[in-house]
């Protein structure tokens, strides 16, 4: 049989065993944001080579800001919190049981494969380290392992407010995401504005829950069915005069990720160039979501959508060691062109992006493995799990820089 021949029935297997009811445009949305992540990772994300041969992190968007337009596409984490509250409001609807067994239930999937990769770079540092790999690299990949883990911690607390949000989207709709978009602007006021200097720093943390919520909300108030056509076209619109303003009026950074080296960043926390960026995704998304059920009707498209959903927490906790498995061995090289040389100009993205079919084929090489964590841990006694949680707490302690 070819190749060709075992992928159409594999999609048509897959295509079988899809539920009648199964919400393919949302399910699309969702595997739409998940690639946008590695993605973003890998084409705006670099390394540096000292002498002694470690490596370092660096981002293209420092010598090239030009880049930054790119970011607005990859950064759709707005998109994922949409989805997110969609979804996580049908399941609410369905639970059998109390609210309390509900999260349990989503947070032991979103904890499991966390728990995997830390501990997992936890058991491999020592080795790596003994096999000559310097410490500088075993940090560098620490914070990058670290690094995409903060939004499962952000995602299980706006899923912990689920049932507020659904109580708020059935008085008040998509307004009800109004208040957070205000809270955000007030505290970006309190931070930029002309009382900048004796404002404290830790002021730019309030923005953190009611930035990621914003989108949560919106899902939400989808899936209860109270935003319409109209609401998406007023999200699309609003949402992208907001950034257009942001951006030419009031000087925000334009680039979506964090730069080395700049004075303000739009990510951590969240600013409200983010929020107005998940507006206009938002709407966007909304009003394309019966042309994209009709594209996803075809099993072509359909089975590569059920795949990458069914390895999502392995594709964003795994990622970056798909790109670490490239690059630290090329550290040993020296500089290799896209990989360990430092991101400084227009042939090193010309070199990177010949780089992410590689990083790709190692990702779904890891994902072969790493994708058991996704599922029960029915076999593992209270101590490897204690063990495992040990581990990762000690892997964290590493990647921030604490021990």
């Amino acid at each position: 049989m070819s190749a060709g021949a075992a992928l159409r029935r594999a999609a048509g297997r897959i295509e079988r065993r899809t539920p009648a009811h199964r919400d393919r445009a949302v399910d699309g949305l969702r595997a739409l944001a998940l690639l946008a992540v590695p993605t973003g990772h890998w084409l705006l994300g670099g390394f540096t080579l000292d002498s002694e041969g470690g490596l370092h992190n660096a981002s293209p968007l420092s010598a090239l800001p030009a880049l930054a337009p790119a970011s607005w596409v990859l950064q759709m984490l707005g998109i994922f919190f949409l989805v997110g509250g969609y979804a996580s409001v049908l399941s609410y609807h369905r639970r059998e049981g109390s609210t309390g067994a509900w999260l349990r239930g989503r947070f032991a999937r979103l904890g499991r494969p966390v728990l995997g990769v830390t501990a997992v770079w936890a058991l491999a540092a020592p080795p790596l380290y003994a096999a000559g790999v310097p410490e500088v690299t075993l940090r560098t990949a620490a914070t990058l392992v670290i690094q995409p883990l903060w939004f499962v911690g952000v995602y299980l607390v706006v899923t912990a407010l689920t049932p507020y949000c659904v109580r708020a989207a059935r008085r008040l709709g998509g307004w009800a995401a109004a208040p957070l978009l205000v809270s955000v602007a007030v505290v970006d006021f309190l931070r930029y504005g002309p009382f900048a200097g004796s404002v404290p720093g830790w002021v730019s943390v309030l923005n953190v829950l009611p930035g990621w919520l914003f989108a949560y909300q919106l899902g939400v108030a989808w899936g209860e069915r109270r935003i319409g056509r109209r609401g998406a076209g007023l999200l699309l619109v609003g949402g992208g005069l907001l950034f257009a303003v942001l951006l030419v009026v009031f000087h925000y950074p334009a680039s979506m990720v964090g730069v080395p080296g700049a004075a303000r960043t739009n990510s951590h926390p969240p600013s409200l160039l983010v929020l107005a960026l998940a507006a206009a995704q938002s709407g966007a998304a909304m009003l394309l979501r019966d042309r994209l059920a009709r594209l996803l009707a075809r099993p072509a498209l359909w089975a590569p959508v059920v795949v990458v959903n069914l390895c999502a927490m392995t594709i964003l906790c795994w990622h970056q060691t798909a790109m670490l498995a490239a690059a630290v061995p090329g550290s040993f090289v020296g500089g290799v062109a896209g990989l360990t040389t430092a991101p400084d100009g227009p042939a090193w993205i010309v070199a990177r992006l010949a780089w992410l079919p590689v990083f790709a084929v190692l990702l779904v090489w890891i994902a072969r493995y790493a994708r058991r964590f996704e599922e029960p841990w029915v076999g593992a006694t209270a101590a490897r799990r204690a063990t495992a949680g040990l581990l990762a707490a000690g892997y964290a302690v590493f990647a921030l820089g604490l021990a």
